[in-house]
């Protein structure tokens, strides 16, 4: 137990799965913690003191009303999860739309470029932090279909290691985090045929939980990874292994 004492957190996409099970962890080792979503409110319950705040992550405006509240109460901002993604749209390039396209990378792609862009400087001026972006395994391979989620979360991989590099001398850390099948109600809400599929080909022949990846998020939050930028963690059951 606390291993984030006192340090002021954002997690976004935190209203259900991945993003609550990182914000209860975050809680549980002491942290500040600030879930956002678009969703008007949890569907999950939050800890006791957690604070929830809707945030739609492809308007800069709302980053910048959300930062700027938590910086004024708290006078820093240490930790970013960039968790907040959608898929939506499965088909394969020749059957997508403009509009899929742009409505996919604005969330997981450009969601993320406005978390960072808002929350460096916040962390330059308070001597470091650590932030964690949210890729998949299908920002590392490729597979047939869901053309805008992979090119957006292969966008991810990349703008992490660009950050990692770019703020290194700034004691920002910045990593991703590679999930692959993870029983979330975005997993849930995929048909049974495609999530058997890809169990299938996962080496340990499950999915995984949202406790799961909140572990390896809390490791590369924690100053446990001080001298870690740019990795990529895969939690995968093995899938990017083969």
């Amino acid at each position: 137990m606390g291993r984030l004492q006192g340090k002021v957190a954002l997690v976004t996409g935190a209203a259900q799965g991945i993003g609550a099970a990182v914000g209860r962890l975050f809680a549980q080792e002491g942290a500040v913690v600030y879930l956002t979503d678009v969703q008007a409110s949890p569907r999950e319950a939050a800890p006791a003191g957690v604070e929830y705040r809707r945030l739609d992550v492809a308007d800069e405006t709302a980053w910048k009303s959300v930062v700027s509240d938590i910086v004024a109460k708290h006078g820093r901002l240490e930790l970013l999860v960039n968790n907040a993604g959608i898929v939506e749209h499965y088909g394969q390039i020749d059957a997508t739309t403009t509009e899929a396209w742009h409505r996919v990378i604005s969330v997981n792609q450009t969601g993320t470029f406005f978390g960072m862009r808002e929350v460096v400087p916040v962390m330059k001026k308070n001597g470091g932090g650590s932030i964690v972006n949210f890729s998949s395994i299908w920002g590392s391979a490729g597979a047939g279909g869901a053309a805008p989620y992979q090119a957006a979360k292969g966008a991810v991989r990349t703008l992490t290691k660009n950050g990692a590099i770019s703020y290194a001398k700034d004691n920002i850390r910045v990593n991703s985090v590679h999930p692959g099948i993870i029983w979330t109600p975005l997993i849930q809400g995929q048909s049974e045929e495609m999530n058997a599929g890809i169990i299938a080909v996962t080496p340990m022949g499950r999915s995984g939980t949202p406790e799961e990846i909140a572990y390896g998020v809390l490791y590369l939050a924690s100053d446990e990874s001080s001298f870690v930028t740019g990795l990529e963690l895969n939690i995968d059951g093995g899938y990017l292994a083969q």
